[in-house]
C-alpha cells in the first residue's frame, strides 16, 4: 500500500470512514440514476477511483458494501456487475449523505434489538406484554389510515428493549434514537409506495416478534428480531433486481 493509500483510508477511518461512505453513496446514485443499467459492468477501479478520487482501499470498502447489500455482483476475471437498482425513493426520502449512516445504524439495531428480544421474552411481565399489543394494535391502526407511523414503530421497539430489563440495552438505543428514527422514517415512507401487502408484510414480522415473546420463547424472539430488521435494511433495495 502506497503512502498515499495509507494516508487516505486513515483519514477514511478518522472521519467515520466518511470516503468510503462518500464513493458508496455516489456509485449508488449511479446505478439509481440509470447511468449504468442492470446487468452492466461498472468502470474498472482505475476509473471509478479517477472519477470518484478515491484511493483503491477506499474504493474496495464502499464496493464491498454494495455486494453486500445485493446491489452489485462481482464474477472473478470479469469485474463487478449492477445486480439491482435500489428505488428512486431511497434516495429522495432519506437525507443528503445519510444511506451509509441509515445502513450502519441497520447493523447497530440487529444486534442490539435481537438481544432483547432475546431478554424480553425471558423476563417480559403480563404488563409490558400488554403494552406490546397495544403498540401492535397502533401499528394496526396506521396501516388501516394510511398513516406514517414512525413514532407508533418506534414506540413497539423501545418497549421490547424495556421488557428485556437491561437499562444498558435500552440507553444505547436511545442513545442512537435519532438515527433510529430517520431509518424508520425511510422505510415507512418506501412501503407506502408499495402494495397494502408490503405493510403488511412488515407487520406480520412485528406480530412473530411479540408472539415469541410471549410464548417465551428468547431464541425465536431472538431470530424474529433479526430477520425483521435484516428484511428492512433490504427493503431499502428492494427494486428491481
Amino acid at each position: 500500500m502506497t503512502s498515499l493509500d495509507t494516508d487516505q483510508l486513515g483519514q477514511g477511518r478518522r472521519q467515520g470512514r466518511t470516503l468510503a461512505d462518500q464513493a458508496y453513496e455516489r456509485i449508488l446514485a449511479m446505478i439509481v440514476e440509470k447511468k449504468v443499467a442492470i446487468g452492466d459492468k461498472l468502470p474498472t477501479e482505475k476509473e471509478l477511483c479517477a472519477e470518484l478520487e478515491v484511493s483503491r482501499p477506499v474504493l474496495r470498502r464502499a464496493m464491498d458494501r454494495l455486494r453486500e447489500d445485493g446491489v452489485i455482483v462481482s464474477r472473478q476475471g470479469s469485474g463487478s456487475f449492477v445486480n439491482r437498482r435500489p428505488d428512486e425513493a431511497a434516495l429522495r426520502f432519506a437525507p443528503a449523505g445519510s444511506i451509509a449512516d441509515i445502513q450502519r445504524v441497520f447493523e447497530f439495531r440487529a444486534a442490539i434489538e435481537s438481544e432483547a428480544a432475546f431478554l424480553a421474552a425471558q423476563r417480559r411481565t403480563e404488563a409490558e406484554l400488554k403494552d406490546l399489543k397495544t403498540a401492535l394494535a397502533a401499528l394496526d391502526r396506521c396501516i388501516e389510515t394510511g398513516a406514517l407511523g414512525v413514532a407508533e414503530d418506534d414506540t413497539f421497539h423501545r418497549l421490547i428493549c424495556v421488557a428485556g430489563d437491561n437499562q444498558f440495552l435500552t440507553a444505547a438505543r436511545n442513545s442512537m434514537k435519532a438515527n433510529i428514527l430517520t431509518g424508520i422514517n425511510l422505510t415507512r415512507n418506501l412501503s407506502l409506495t408499495k402494495t397494502a401487502e408490503r405493510l403488511q408484510l412488515v407487520q406480520a414480522e412485528h406480530y412473530a416478534i411479540v408472539d415469541a415473546i410471549e410464548r417465551r420463547e428468547p431464541e425465536a424472539a431472538r431470530q424474529a428480531m433479526r430477520a425483521h430488521i435484516e428484511n428492512a435494511r433490504r427493503r431499502m433495495f428492494g427494486g428491481t433486481p
